[in-house]
């Protein structure tokens, strides 16, 4: 398996386009707000949604969608997220028609997302006047790709997106990936949009199962801010055009396609909890010796939910206790006097508790090791074999400036 350039175009037979359609006349005048990611034949598919009870118009019907596994279109915006808003399944399902007229494709095989500001009605005429400009714009190209990864970004400072290429039955196959996201993100999933692209040929059963075990072991185990989205989605399309022999089993070539799934997806949900608003670190908590992974996950996630273990990394404050505080709540029973914990860097490690006790070292150091980019709270216990690892990130002045004035 090797990284290459193309993002959701990567993968044979996927084209993508992204403009400004105004949604929001507010937002900036060079802002992509609108994005068209298209296969050129239907495509075996499947997705994972928010499991806020409150969930946005389009998290429905793409579920209802998807019910059948195919689909070839996805038309995102960003600017407005159809949440809790006037006519949301109207202006849904008029958005499905006209993508399926403009692209000649059956309207059941399009899938609509959103996100940005809730309650408000989607300018679902904004979006029929850019249509037939983003259809023309449509390209099998790294271009396309990055448009529509543009497109998604609402809070985001970066661009998310990753392709690679790897072998299976035989055949070389390619499968990419863009997604957003940067605040409101929470287990199980955040306000993340991400969209998988592949030319593997795999069945919808497989499919699903494979997002459902990767989205799992990734975008389930990264948190920004502990609030859960209403729009959060993640889907994946596989077109066959890769001509290996398709998968409909577990087995070899189902491991193969599901280790370049959690390649893809792996590399951006640590960019996601690295662009975490208002965020100076990437904070990865790493939990070993734990009695099952469950228990591993469930601690590493109660770690990086802390605000006040988030507060002690922005400072580069070498405060373990509030990390085994937040151990100590999470609700797994487990031995405080057999856990020890260590802050690791690039410039380093320091081991702060051992035993459940603290130990001497250096606060020079500690500070050193924790002002770097990215932080490993390195958790060992001695309740079993079992390990997790958990993404978030530090929080910061800026976070509270960006969510004081969101909408506005």
């Amino acid at each position: 398996m090797k990284q290459i350039p193309g993002g959701i175009c990567a993968a044979k037979g996927f084209s993508a386009a992204g403009l400004r359609a105004g949604i929001k006349p507010t937002s900036p005048a060079d802002k992509n707000d609108l994005g068209l990611i298209v296969s050129s034949v239907p495509c075996a598919a499947a997705g994972v949604f928010t499991t806020n009870r409150v969930k946005a118009a389009p998290v429905w019907l793409d579920k209802e969608q998807l019910a059948n596994g195919t689909a070839q279109v996805v038309i995102a915006n960003s600017s407005i997220a159809n949440a809790c808003a006037p006519e949301g399944e109207e202006t849904c399902r008029k958005e499905m028609a006209l993508v399926a007229d403009a692209l000649n494709v059956e309207a059941s095989d399009v899938l609509v997302s959103s996100t940005g500001v809730i309650g408000v009605r989607l300018n679902v005429e904004a979006i029929e006047a850019a249509l037939p400009e983003l259809v023309s714009k449509l390209e099998a190209s790294a271009e396309g790709s990055d448009a529509v990864a543009r497109a998604i970004m609402t809070t985001d400072t970066v661009k998310k997106e990753i392709s690679y290429e790897f072998t299976v039955g035989g055949k070389t196959a390619h499968i990419g990936g863009i997604s957003k996201g940067s605040g409101m993100i929470h287990p199980q999933m955040g306000t993340m949009l991400c969209y998988l692209t592949t030319d593997a040929c795999v069945s919808a059963e497989m499919l699903d199962k494979a997002l459902r075990e990767v989205v799992g072991k990734t975008f389930n185990r990264i948190s920004v801010d502990g609030d859960m989205s209403t729009n959060d989605t993640c889907i994946v399309m596989a077109n066959g055009l890769a001509e290996n022999p398709c998968i409909a089993t577990e087995g070899k070539d189902f491991e193969a396609f599901k280790t370049a799934m959690f390649a893809v997806c792996l590399y951006l949900c640590r960019l996601m909890a690295k662009d975490g608003e208002g965020a100076t670190h990437l904070m990865t908590c790493r939990v070993s010796g734990a009695a099952t992974e469950q228990s591993a996950e469930v601690i590493g996630k109660s770690v990086i939910n802390s605000s006040l273990t988030k507060a002690a990394i922005f400072g580069a404050d070498a405060n373990w206790g509030r990390v085994l505080c937040a151990m100590g709540y999470s609700g797994e029973d487990f031995d405080p006097d057999k856990v020890s914990i260590s802050f690791v860097s690039d410039a380093g490690e320091v081991l702060v508790c051992e035993n459940g006790r603290g130990v001497d070292f250096s606060e020079e150091d500690a500070k050193e090791i924790l002002s770097q980019e990215e932080v490993i709270i390195d958790i060992r216990m001695q309740e079993g074999t079992e390990q997790a690892i958990c993404w978030g990130c530090d929080l910061t002045y800026d976070y509270v400036k960006i969510n004081g004035d969101y909408r506005t």
